[in-house]
């Protein structure tokens, strides 16, 4: 037979005490002795009793429950974010629901409704790649009390703050790499320009070449997915159009991997005939038999730093001021062989 879970009425009555001294020591009320803390909590125990978090969440107006949505949880990057949130955010008592859009924005409404409804004290998110409409983003800061952090991607939307790498630098940085190593026509794998963060690595891509006196040549840039398939795609496209590079810089770690199979396939040597770079620093790169040069995002780093910025707005609203903060978090360069030619 289940043994039935007691409430505070049945702890109230074996240890002949009001039910709000029963509360109170339960929530760690500074007007109860230490010891009727300790004797309630240990009978509570005793009596198998279970705090009902659905009331003290309507009692307090929290329910400790925060939401993440990420476009895809499969990755490296997003999930050492989420580790990062919720390292941040235990302490305080918090707990992650996860979602994923699958680069699907009606899917990103829909768990955003969800989140909603299940009253998360607050949304963490990295916008799908389809998200070009943000209504249903505004409708929640124009109808609800729950703030929203953008991290990685985001969308300029006022009243959310943000947490994101200097992906304009990044891009820089790796191009201005692979030009002091020596290399003349530097190719870029854009990934999907829809995003802001592919824009921004493509924008420091290109000043990076003006800046060293190279021509910006449109034939090599490339607007690819960010997929394995992708990269494998776009070395067919340079090659069938004899627009052969000595260089690639690609916005993805997954297409950079991908030109490199299909440059091993056609017996192209890398970093000697084609150099390549990629972006995110995932752990394959650093396993490959020719291990392979990226850029990292920290996103470690990115998502205490999310989860700091949401503990400083419970804090701010706390006290009446609601504050919007837009942190940009520096990338590193981690040259490996895939691109070291001196």
């Amino acid at each position: 037979m289940t043994k039935k879970n007691a409430t505070i009425y049945d702890i109230s009555r074996k240890l002949n005490v009001s039910v709000a001294t029963v509360s109170r020591a339960l929530n760690d009320n500074p007007r109860i002795s230490q010891a009727t803390k300790e004797l309630v909590v240990k009978t509570a125990k005793e009596m198998n009793y279970k705090q009902n978090n659905l009331a003290k969440a309507l009692k307090s107006g929290e329910t400790k429950n925060i939401g993440i949505i990420v476009p895809y949880i499969n990755t490296n990057f997003f999930s050492s974010v989420i580790r990062g949130i919720e390292e941040e955010l235990s302490p305080h008592g918090y707990h992650v629901i996860i979602c994923q859009s699958h680069e699907d924005v009606l899917i990103e409404k829909k768990h955003l409704n969800t989140l909603l409804n299940a009253q998360v004290d607050g949304i963490f998110m990295s916008v799908s790649r389809t998200t070009i409409d943000t209504e249903h983003i505004q409708h929640i800061l124009n109808t609800t009390n729950t703030p929203i952090i953008f991290f990685d991607r985001k969308k300029d939307i006022p009243g959310i703050s943000t947490v994101t790498i200097d992906d304009y630098r990044g891009g820089y940085m790796a191009t201005e790499h692979l030009i002091d190593e020596g290399y003349k026509n530097i190719c870029h794998f854009a990934g999907d320009l829809n995003l802001e963060i592919y824009q921004n690595r493509l924008s420091g891509y290109k000043q990076a070449l003006i800046d060293h006196n190279f021509q910006v040549k449109e034939e090599n840039i490339i607007s690819t997915g960010s997929s394995i398939d992708a990269g494998i795609e776009a070395i067919k496209t340079l090659w069938d159009s004899k627009s052969i590079p000595d260089a690639i810089f690609s916005a993805s770690d997954f297409a950079a991997l991908g030109a490199c199979q299909e440059l091993k396939k056609r017996k192209i040597k890398i970093p000697q005939e084609v150099a390549v770079i990629g972006f995110s620093n995932e752990p394959f790169t650093q396993f490959m038999e020719l291990p392979m040069s990226s850029m990292d995002q920290t996103p470690l780093i990115m998502g205490n730093m999310a989860g700091q910025v949401f503990i400083d707005h419970v804090k701010d609203n706390s006290s009446g001021v609601s504050i919007e903060k837009k942190v940009v978090l520096a990338p590193q360069i981690c040259v490996r062989k895939s691109s070291k030619r001196k």
